[in-house]
């Protein structure tokens, strides 16, 4: 069903659609909309260090976790008219290490350590840093614990930890109820390094799908502050209706508001309701 024109609006520019663009970067540079979150980014970085965050799949979380990364790395050319342009301190740039468990799927804890592995190298690639001969890359979770370490002496700041899809291989697996057990161990082994590391991090977010306990997959990692259901950002992820009528204005001539709210603001985490970004984009 099509929303019909029933409201006019004016008409500026039209811009290119992000339509699954993860990548602020691409995004900023090669004139696509952009809704501004990186004000909400200094807040946490601001508040406090180390927070959970669960939203549904194609709903921005690796977006945001981009805008981070460049934010941290101190990309100021990308930021010039957002929020955070003058507001944050570009002289100072933060090692990043960046986690994505997106891509593929691990049908065992062998090959769950063999993406690790994957990851991090292209971390310490990407880094310019070198792994010890003397230390086996079969060592996932030794090796993140190292890898930190190194960053910080090496770049003389504290180490920023981004983690997207968390809990991918554990839902890719949740029908089998071994293997999923097998990829939570794996997962745990892996983010109990960040709780020793705490000297040394800077930062640290993660994202998913799902709510684990802290019990189960975060034991020990106690000072992660859970965003999921936080009135003052329940909209971190997604689009308001003002970010609609502002950003998205020059898309809504021909569509009848009303409609449109109707059918794709229907998501709200104690805080405001939000569009869905994905399924916004596919209508405009």
């Amino acid at each position: 069903m099509t929303p019909t024109a029933t409201v006019a609006y004016p008409a500026p520019s039209r811009r290119r659609l992000p339509i699954g663009i993860q990548t602020f970067s691409e995004i900023i540079q090669e004139g696509h909309y952009y809704v501004d979150k990186s004000g909400y980014a200094l807040d946490l970085i601001n508040t406090g260090k180390a927070y959970f965050l669960s939203r549904p799949r194609r709903f921005g979380k690796s977006l945001f976790l981009d805008t981070l990364k460049e934010l941290f790395e101190g990309h100021a050319e990308l930021f010039k008219g957002l929020a955070a342009e003058k507001r944050w301190d570009w002289t100072k740039q933060y090692p990043v290490i960046r986690i994505s468990f997106g891509g593929g799927v691990a049908k065992s804890r062998a090959e769950l350590a063999v993406r690790i592995q994957e990851i991090l190298r292209s971390n310490r690639e990407r880094l310019g840093l070198a792994r010890p001969a003397d230390w086996p890359e079969s060592d996932t979770a030794g090796n993140l614990s190292h890898l930190i370490r190194q960053a910080h002496q090496t770049r003389g700041q504290r180490v920023v930890v981004l983690i997207d899809e968390y809990d991918k291989p554990i839902l890719d697996n949740i029908t089998d109820s071994a293997v999923a057990i097998e990829m939570r161990e794996g997962l745990k082994d892996l983010y109990s390094v960040l709780k020793d590391a705490d000297e040394h991090l800077k930062f640290v977010f993660l994202t998913g799908v799902s709510k684990f306990s802290k019990v189960s997959l975060f034991s020990g990692l106690n000072n992660l502050q859970d965003l999921t259901l936080m009135p003052e950002y329940s909209a971190l992820c997604g689009y308001t209706d003002e970010d609609v009528d502002t950003v998205f204005a020059p898309e809504l001539p021909g569509l009848d508001r009303e409609e449109v709210r109707r059918w794709y603001n229907g998501y709200n985490w104690l805080g405001s309701s939000v569009y869905n970004p994905f399924d916004l984009l596919l209508l405009f």
